[in-house]
């Protein structure tokens, strides 16, 4: 076996083992969106968090998953069996999925001020419409995911939901925001904490109070929450992660590269493969 026979079966052999184990990836993205849509019940017992918005991340695991299972089978197949049109293929969707992302970089780079406005309009929006409509929650909850995670209550302060109409009572209850709002670490009632995240294992209190015919629950404005706003904390993490985000972006596009090249490789150097099988007939 000549020098490039080894070389070109190294390829192959390379591009095989990688695309299956991102295959299997892809299959065990795919199985725990499936898991989060069929079981919400024992995800939510497992993460611990009972507002996480599970219809749009059980959706959005899945068909990651899926793409991700179908690039990986056309490298391996394609690889494995030296087929030119499943190689070429294989090289055009990564070229489409690495395209994708450039333009997706250029963009938030050069219209971060839109972008920015947009999200804001959006953020606000799902503000004023809190559980106004019961059918439709998962844009409330993921925002309440959000707020508690990087521990701030609303965009720009508090105040933003002190005129959230479905927030409001009587006219002689004083304003209420959110459950997510509540800043756990400023006292030591773990007992009011677990009512307020697990309100299901346990009846709530007086401070924590669910609004009639619904399962979201509010706390007084004036109680221990959150004082800044979410807009601030998400510029903070941002500036925080940004070289782990900048770095993950481009070992994912460097990794891209390399299949692209492996796979363009393979694809041009196979008329070498079949010249010798030829000359053996």
């Amino acid at each position: 076996m000549s020098a490039q026979d080894s070389c070109l079966s190294l390829v192959k052999y390379f591009l095989f083992v990688f695309n299956l184990f991102f295959f299997v990836l892809g299959s065990l993205i795919f199985c725990f969106g499936i898991w989060i849509l069929i079981d919400k019940a024992s995800f939510v017992s497992f993460v611990g968090l009972s507002f996480i918005s599970l219809q749009i991340w059980s959706k959005a695991l899945a068909i990651s998953g899926i793409l991700t299972m179908g690039l990986a089978l056309l490298g391996c197949v394609g690889a494995l069996k030296e087929l030119r049109c499943l190689l070429g293929l294989y090289f055009g969707m990564l070229l489409l999925l690495f395209a994708t992302q450039i333009t997706l970089g250029i963009l938030i780079s050069t219209q971060r001020t839109l972008l920015e406005r947009k999200v804001q309009e959006m953020v606000l929006e799902t503000i004023q419409n809190y559980r106004a409509n019961p059918e439709e929650t998962a844009a409330e909850e993921s925002w309440d995911y959000v707020q508690f995670q990087l521990r701030c209550c609303g965009w720009n302060s508090p105040q933003d939901w002190l005129q959230v109409l479905s927030l409001k009572g009587n006219e002689s209850e004083e304003s209420r925001v959110p459950c997510s709002c509540y800043n756990s670490s400023s006292t030591n009632d773990s007992a009011t904490f677990d009512k307020i995240f697990f309100p299901q294992l346990s009846r709530l209190g007086p401070l924590v109070r669910p609004r009639r015919n619904t399962d979201f629950c509010v706390i007084p404005a004036n109680s221990h929450i959150y004082g800044e706003g979410c807009k601030r904390s998400l510029q903070k993490w941002l500036r925080n992660n940004l070289i782990s985000i900048v770095g993950i972006c481009l070992g994912v596009g460097l990794l891209e590269l390399g299949f692209m090249t492996l796979s363009i490789f393979l694809c041009r150097n196979l008329d070498h493969v079949y010249d010798q099988i030829s000359q053996y007939r």
